[in-house]
């Protein structure tokens, strides 16, 4: 369903692809429950980024508007009431992995806020992107992505398009490249091997990120659509997909998620903070742990938070 470029094509389509829109049926019954129930809908033709945003095309973003993305930023006390005194310090999210097996209902167990992680030094304060500027860019929250997206002249996706694009035409299919994780012992995505979260064995030949290209492209010719990092969206969460229209002529088209209201996090009810819809899984998922390397599989992530394994790329309407 791709066009590929036309003379008419915007300017700022450069390095996308053109999807030609179409209706699919979104979501899966056979998964976690938020991916539930699979419905049919419609989105309109639309350009994508053939990869997530790179280190190198963030750090241009950067260089040219002086941004100062989130973790850069020192909270304000009166957006985190409770917060320990000490913890209000400018930092992300990293993935610390421990040394023996833990409990995996206890992700504190291999997440840790690392004062001084940001984009540009994705590990912490001494770290840098030296060597990394083709891996996707991290340590990102959503106002940073968004604030991208505006610079280029474009918007992050709905959940709708992301997840139609990272079909590349196969939809019903296990993975976006088929039923098999691995078809003929080939890596088709940055994901996790080994016992997670201690043990990485690195068949594939990463412990983190990885260049964007590294592993083939789906059916549209769009790369890392799975795994590598999550892609914020922007869609706020709901914990369900709506159901099928009651009549077949009223396939929702272009359809956005729930109200802001509905995405706030139930476990934290002083704080009133939106959540978006995470999409495409990451370097972080495993067979053992976390099967969200698949395009209908969805993941909550507050707006002011950034980690080292979220990251996204813009679309253009039209």
């Amino acid at each position: 369903m791709t066009d590929g470029a036309t003379l008419d094509a915007p300017l700022q389509t450069k390095g996308m692809v053109r999807i030609a829109g179409g209706t699919f049926r979104m979501g899966s019954d056979r998964h976690y429950a938020e991916e539930a129930p699979s419905h049919q809908v419609g989105v309109d033709a639309f350009w994508i980024d053939e990869t997530p945003v790179t280190n190198r095309q963030f750090r241009a973003f950067v260089e040219a508007t002086g941004h100062v993305t989130f973790a850069e930023i020192t909270p304000d006390p009166k957006d985190y009431p409770g917060a320990l005194p000490h913890m209000l310090r400018a930092g992300s999210l990293m993935f610390d992995p421990p040394m023996h097996p833990v409990d995996l209902r206890e992700w504190s167990q291999w997440w840790t806020f690392k004062f001084g992680a940001t984009w540009r030094k994705p590990y912490g304060s001494g770290s840098s992107i030296k060597g990394l500027d083709d891996h996707p860019v991290v340590h990102v929250a959503y106002r940073d992505a968004e604030a991208y997206a505006a610079w280029a002249g474009k918007s992050l996706p709905t959940e709708a398009e992301w997840e139609f694009a990272a079909w590349g035409g196969r939809e019903g299919a296990e993975f976006a490249w088929g039923d098999e994780l691995m078809p003929e012992g080939r890596h088709m995505a940055n994901i996790w091997q080994g016992n997670f979260p201690n043990e990485n064995t690195k068949d594939d030949g990463w412990a983190r990120t990885s260049p964007v290209r590294t592993y083939p492209p789906n059916g549209y010719g769009l790369y890392d659509m799975i795994g590598n990092v999550w892609e914020w969206t922007s869609d706020f969460w709901s914990t369900r997909h709506q159901g099928d229209a009651p009549k077949a002529c009223c396939v929702p088209q272009n359809p956005r998620g729930g109200p802001e209201a509905e995405s706030y996090d139930p476990r934290q009810p002083t704080i009133r903070i939106p959540r978006r819809v995470l999409k495409g899984g990451s370097h972080l998922c495993a067979p053992s742990y976390c099967r969200r390397y698949r395009p209908a599989a969805r993941h909550a992530e507050d707006v002011d938070t950034s980690t080292s394994h979220v990251g996204f790329r813009c679309v253009v309407r039209g």
